[in-house]
């Protein structure tokens, strides 16, 4: 079970953030923090469903995160959801194309080696 929710609360944190990258990029950059204008990007955004889709990921994520720390220590489990920057970083790459710089993927390395330590 403990691998279950842990491969569930990275999943749901990745599809949450490349579906919030796609429907803020469909946006467009906020320019502008007066009040008046972040209600309406507020309400432009609440009508993006790919905006929509990264909340309900980020829910699941959520509920798993829960549950995992419900069941294992959260000195494991908040180190162990790392793998998601890995993950985020491959979708980056070959989902939106996106250039990702050397000093990028030794990052993402680093972070996989830290995860494999905490998991062992």
């Amino acid at each position: 079970m403990t691998w279950f929710l842990l491969a569930l609360v990275v999943a749901g944190t990745a599809a949450g953030d490349l579906c919030q990258s796609i429907g803020m990029k469909q946006q467009g950059a906020i320019r502008d923090f007066r009040p008046g204008a972040l209600g309406r990007v507020l309400s432009l955004a609440a009508r993006n469903r790919w905006v929509l889709a990264s909340i309900g990921c980020f829910a699941v994520s959520f509920f798993g995160f829960l549950g995992l720390v419900s069941i294992v220590d959260l000195s494991f489990a908040a180190p162990a959801t790392a793998a998601a920057y890995v993950v985020e970083t491959l979708l980056a790459r070959y989902v939106l194309k996106e250039s990702i710089s050397r000093q990028r993927w030794a990052g993402a390395l680093l972070v996989t080696l830290g995860v494999v330590l905490v998991s062992l």
